[in-house]
């Protein structure tokens, strides 16, 4: 009997080792996480969240770690390689939500609105990055978004292999990729105000020109915020159907090297 609890003991140190292991990766990957990771929602949620998202990994991935936690080298190993892996992972998914604010910015500046609506926000920013990152979190939720961060996480094991540290060129090269995915789809989003921007203030600067006596600013900063305001209106819900499709495709294949 003594025998028996002696293996049972060991066999649970092991298994919580391996648990352990399991939730470094999730953990660091729920720090950046969009809609679960935000700063917003307190640290205790989080860390519930964490070992919630644990729960479910580990039993699909628990083979993957027992190699790491049979030594105390391979832990310590594994210590290192799973933050590393679970933060790639994290940020790559942040970045995508990060577009919002990247285009709400370019939108509120070149449409005078970067000084309202904004204060409900933890980070500061213009008030219409503000509107695009809820309106993006709630969307990503739609898409189920626990679910496919389970996945993800399962199917991280096989690209980021436990107890391995990452090819620093792949990472690079997988980054710089998502990087100019981010901004691309930032610019395109925030397109339409731009180019309205554009025309608006040559249309002001050719009317200043012809009537030097008028004073422009108090005609066009009107117009301007209303203009602004109207088509945020109208391309609004076209926008974060784009974005959502982007997001999509991305949850679907996020460790697209090229």
């Amino acid at each position: 009997m003594t025998q028996g609890l002696a293996e049972l003991l060991a066999f649970s140190q092991s298994g919580i080792t391996e648990a352990f292991l399991v939730f470094l990766r999730v953990g660091a990957v729920m720090a950046v996480l969009p809609v679960f990771g935000e700063r917003s929602i307190p640290e205790r949620v989080r860390l519930v969240l964490a070992i919630a998202f644990t729960a479910v990994v580990f039993p699909a991935v628990a083979i993957e770690v027992q190699g790491l936690a049979a030594t105390s080298q391979g832990l310590m190993r594994g210590v290192a390689t799973e933050v590393m892996a679970g933060l790639v992972l994290g940020l790559a998914l942040r970045l995508f939500v990060m577009v919002l604010q990247i285009a709400g910015s370019m939108v509120a500046q070149s449409t005078s609105l970067s000084q309202i609506f904004g204060g409900g926000a933890v980070d500061a920013q213009p008030a219409i990055g503000h509107l695009f990152l809820v309106a993006g979190l709630a969307l990503a939720v739609m898409l189920g978004l626990h679910v496919r961060v389970a996945e993800l996480l399962i199917l991280s094991y096989q690209f980021f292999p436990a107890g391995m540290y990452l090819p620093k060129e792949d990472v690079l090269t997988w980054g710089v990729n998502h990087i100019a995915k981010a901004f691309a789809l930032s610019f395109s989003l925030s397109a339409p105000f731009l180019i309205a921007s554009l025309v608006y203030n040559v249309a002001l600067g050719v009317i200043n020109r012809a009537m030097p006596s008028l004073m422009v600013a108090f005609v066009g900063a009107p117009a301007i915020s209303l203009g602004g305001l109207l088509l945020l209106f109208v391309s609004a819900p076209i926008l974060l159907e784009l974005w959502q499709t982007g997001f999509a495709e991305l949850l679907l294949n996020p460790f697209q090297v090229r």
